[in-house]
């Protein structure tokens, strides 16, 4: 047995320095750069590429399969003078002994600069798409050819899904060196680069960690950016399940270019990451990211990978000053009266979504000293296509406006000089009655400037519905603000408006289609018990009426600016004023001036009040062309009622009115006995004439010297018939008697 055993160990002894000696005499005697011309040739007939050998092929046989590439170009075989791919330098090698257990058990895998140049034509075909596809037949069109590869491909899937356990790998490491990736695309004016890409990799075993790390320089021209990033984690990876991991995974870097206007961009984000193909589910959970001064966490969950994938998860994202954050990306805010907004934000939401939508889902937003829930989404990435749904608590808009422009300044102070020669050259018009009122002015109210963004508005796609508590506009408190709107396509819809302020409400409804080269707008306004102060009043004067009004609306109108919506203003509205009171304007005292004069007696004393109250004001208008017609002005008076009839100028601001005030028999203590009551004024109209700026009020309002000889003819036609009552009695027929009245009358 000795015998046989040392026998058999000689044998394998001696096979085994056989077997060495054929490998070596295969490396040493065996060249393969004779078969270079064999090997391009193999090449162009089975992958339909042009390999290019520039360098020498080293090899080795047992007991490592070795191989080494240097200085080697690729190329389609369709387009052989144009390579794709170049290649410095490629080593391998694999146990040859393992390869009969269908392991591969790979020493150190490494590439040095290989260089990818990736085009795509006018055509949008890829100088790579070609390889790997047989040659075509003589003879043989590109579609029959795309066609048998299809079948080609399809016949030889089952055979690959028929072979048993995948290949067990076992490879060292894995190095890259100076790779470049480069890719352009005629179409479309883009090109993207990835340079000096650096990839390292620990052992690489099936189920277990492989340590990796990847840097890189991103490039592109369309926007013109650059950046650096790095990747960092532990891999795990199970192909029979088709499950891959990235463990600890840690994502840095910085981003600088024409979207961030000079600034720099550094970026982070953490978390664990999976990918499961045979469930379609791609995760990273225990998300943390960071821009610049933004901290936020977060999950992620992707499913039906494959066939339409959805996304859904959470995100919560730190206090930050969204206005320094915002600096920091090189993002201008469009001015704003309180600079001091933006300094407090903060958000936490659901997230979904699909490939083309994304959604805010129980949203709650921080902004500042406003807190909003519910939800924001993008419907349509492709038509922007925005819908919010929010619900707030208080929100101070005057805050977030544009403040006052220099030109709006200057132009406020010029108007607040013209007002002031105005209210100089018509300072005693209330008082006096015999000041004569200006004419409307000159100088137009409105402004020119285009006031829509039309390109905007044409391709705008959204539906939002947001209501608040408590909203400042314009210094005035509005509360319950409810505000649904839509547009789609260029026509815009206001479908509700409404809200409170004081007592009062208000309910607007518009329509503007800008679609046309000049917009089409309409408005209907429903206000009630409204204050009319707060809207009248500005810093330069206090405002000329108070009281509670009632309005209904219906207007149109056309244009892109405040002058030309006023030009072009037509519709109808009808009004009331209750409780109201003209401010610094008795005409209580104008009244008593006109009695006095015809009492032929002199006022003694000041007017008690400098305002005149009245119950109600009220009326329709009919406007065309930015000009209201009022044909049935009404007032009520204590003792007072008023009448009249006139135009309102909306384009200057101008009005002209002509007003009778009939005495209704008031017997309150008079301030003065010149302005005693007689009873023969009850019922007489007593004339205004109200012509001037409308900011002045009823300081605009005169006594109408040609309505007053009108008066005094009738008074004392009134008088000669009484002294003919009184002279003649029965005396004369009564057809003869009324001749005579009607005869003094005219």
């Amino acid at each position: 047995m000795k015998a046989l055993g040392k026998i058999l160990g000689l044998f394998f002894l001696g096979l085994m320095l056989i077997i060495v000696a054929l490998g070596f005499a295969l490396t040493h005697l065996f060249d393969p750069n004779d078969y270079k011309d064999e090997i391009r040739q193999l090449a162009r007939d089975k992958a339909n590429l042009e390999l290019t050998l520039n360098g020498d092929i080293g090899w080795s046989l047992f007991p490592w399969l070795g191989l080494e590439l240097t200085d080697a170009t690729l190329a389609s075989a369709s387009t052989p003078d144009k390579p794709f791919a170049n290649l410095r330098l490629l080593g391998l090698s694999v146990r040859v002994l393992p390869l009969l257990r269908k392991e591969v058990q790979m020493s150190d895998i490494r590439v040095d600069g290989l260089n990818l140049d990736l085009q795509r034509d006018e055509n949008g075909h890829g100088n790579w798409e070609d390889v790997g596809r047989p040659a075509a037949k003589p003879g043989e069109t590109p579609t029959e050819q795309s066609a048998a590869n299809d079948a080609s491909q399809a016949s030889s899937e089952p055979a690959q899904e028929s072979g048993g356990q995948p290949i067990k790998l076992d490879i060292d490491s894995l190095i890259v060196n100076g790779a470049r990736v480069d890719y352009r695309d005629a179409q479309k004016g883009q090109q993207f680069s990835a340079e000096s890409i650096q990839l390292t990799t620990g052992a690489i075993r099936e189920g277990a960690g492989v340590p990796i790390k990847l840097s890189a320089f991103f490039g592109s021209n369309k926007p013109v950016m650059r950046a650096r990033t790095e990747l960092q984690g532990e891999l795990r990876f199970d192909r029979a399940l088709k499950r891959y991991q990235l463990e600890d995974a840690r994502l840095s870097g910085e981003a600088s270019g024409e979207p961030f206007n000079g600034q720099t961009l550094t970026y982070a984000a953490q978390g664990q990451l999976l990918v499961d193909l045979a469930a379609q589910v791609a995760e990273w959970n225990g998300l943390k990211l960071s821009a610049n001064q933004l901290r936020a966490l977060g999950e992620l969950k992707v499913r039906d990978l494959q066939s339409e994938p959805k996304l859904s998860g959470g995100l919560s994202v730190a206090q930050v000053n969204l206005r320094e954050f915002l600096a920091s990306l090189g993002q201008k805010l469009p001015p704003m009266s309180d600079e001091k907004t933006l300094a407090q934000f903060e958000l936490v939401t659901q997230l979904g979504g699909t490939a083309n939508s994304l959604s805010l889902d129980e949203l709650t937003l921080k902004l500042d000293d406003s807190t909003f829930t519910g939800k924001i989404a993008v419907a349509d990435f492709a038509k922007q296509a925005l819908r919010v749904q929010l619900k707030g608590d208080k929100l101070d808009l005057d805050r977030y406006l544009p403040p006052a422009s220099k030109d709006k300044k200057d132009k406020k102070d010029a108007d607040s000089a013209r007002k002031a020669e105005v209210r100089e050259t018509v300072a005693n018009a209330g008082q006096a009655g015999t000041t004569p009122v200006p004419n409307a002015p000159t100088q137009h109210a409105w402004s020119s400037s285009e006031v829509l963004p039309i390109p905007t508005l044409r391709k705008l796609d959204l539906q939002t519905n947001l209501t608040l508590e408590q909203m400042t506009l314009q210094k005035q408190a509005l509360s319950n603000v409810s505000l649904k709107a839509r547009s789609q396509g260029g026509a815009l819809n206001l479908e509700e408006l409404r809200g409170n302020l004081g007592n009062g409400s208000f309910a607007i409804k518009a329509d503007a289609d800008v679609r046309p080269a000049v917009p089409v707008l309409s408005l209907h306004t429903q206000l009630s018990d409204m204050p009319v102060e707060p809207f009248l009043k500005d810093e330069q004067r206090p405002s000329p009426l108070k009281g509670l009004l009632d309005l209904n609306s219906d207007l149109t109108t056309s244009g892109n600016s405040q002058k030309a919506w006023v030009d072009a203003l037509n519709g109808t509205a009808s009004f009331m004023l209750k409780d109201g009171v003209l401010v610094d304007a008795n005409l209580e005292q104008q009244l008593c001036r006109g009695i006095s004069t015809l009492n032929r007696k002199q006022l003694s004393s000041e007017p008690r009040s400098k305002d005149t109250p009245f119950e109600r004001l009220q009326g329709s208008l009919s406007i065309r062309n930015g000009v209201a017609s009022n044909p049935d002005l009404q007032a009520r008076i204590p003792g007072l009622s008023v009448a009249g009839e006139g135009d309102l100028d909306l384009r200057v601001l101008g009005l002209d009115y002509r007003v009778g005030i009939t005495i209704e028999g008031d017997q309150r203590e008079m301030p003065d006995p010149a302005c005693e009551v007689n009873q023969r004024y009850v019922g007489i109209a007593w004339p205004l004439h109200c012509r001037g700026p409308l900011e002045l009020g009823a300081k605009a309002c005169r006594l109408d010297q040609e309505g007053m000889g009108k008066v005094a003819a009738k008074l004392a036609g009134d008088r000669i018939n009484e002294k003919l009552e009184e002279k003649l009695g029965d005396k004369v027929s009564p057809e003869l008697k009324d001749a005579l009245k009607g005869l003094f009358k005219r």
